[in-house]
């Protein structure tokens, strides 16, 4: 049973940084738009962004509703990814330990 829940906890740590590498992408590629490098008139790009806005506009939502953008500058995502960096570094392997602790 416990290998069970450390591979629980593995699956769930890897969802965890591909949140993260997904909002980290959406962000670049946002400012690539905003400096006119990448065009928006070029239909994979157009996909690209589209795909990683819908991935990404549910999970910055609630955060965007609370915090207003600093000078124009939406540092949500920032926040997110701290967030989500601190759950998977320290909220993580405490629970995992105190699952298996359960267990055994």
């Amino acid at each position: 049973m416990a290998a069970l829940i450390e591979f629980f906890f593995a699956i769930l740590q890897f969802f965890i940084q591909a949140v993260i590498w997904v909002i980290i992408a959406n962000a670049i590629l946002s400012w690539l738009i905003a400096f006119d490098v990448v065009n928006m008139r070029n239909r994979i790009v157009r996909s690209i962004v589209t795909f990683l806005d819908a991935v990404t506009r549910p999970i910055l939502r609630p955060l965007r509703r609370v915090i207003p953008p600093l000078g124009g500058i939406d540092i949500s995502p920032l926040i997110l990814i701290v967030v989500l960096s601190a759950a998977a570094q320290y909220l993580l392997p405490a629970l995992e330990s105190w699952l298996i602790s359960l267990v055994i």
